[in-house]
């Protein structure tokens, strides 16, 4: 009886010690913003996009607008220039490292 718990045991911390060793999933390419001023919901073009889709906070409210998106980008990367030449994205600040555009829906 000894045995087969000892064996059962094993089993858990074996299952337990290869679980840990797996990789988190990734949660987007883009970079954490340097400061708390924005909310990256996920990537705007595709899931692994580094322009951002970007959510409400207290920075962002005045940029928000029912007829546009708010999308952020590292500011100088590849991204937010490509963004710029896709869309007609104006800029309407800069935080924590990234570019915020406001692009019309339509």
């Amino acid at each position: 009886m000894k045995k087969i718990m000892a064996i059962g045991a094993a089993l858990v911390l074996v299952g337990c010690e290869d679980a840990s060793q797996s990789n988190p999933p990734a949660s987007g390419a883009a970079p954490e913003p340097t400061n708390d001023d924005l909310r990256l919901v996920g990537g705007y073009r595709s899931t692994d996009d580094d322009c951002q889709l970007t959510g409400e906070t207290a920075f962002t409210i005045d940029f928000l607008d029912h007829t546009a998106d708010l999308v952020s980008c590292p500011t100088g990367g590849g991204a937010e220039q490509s963004l710029i030449e896709m869309y007609d994205a104006r800029k309407v600040a800069e935080t924590g490292g990234y570019s915020v555009y406001s692009i019309p829906r339509g």
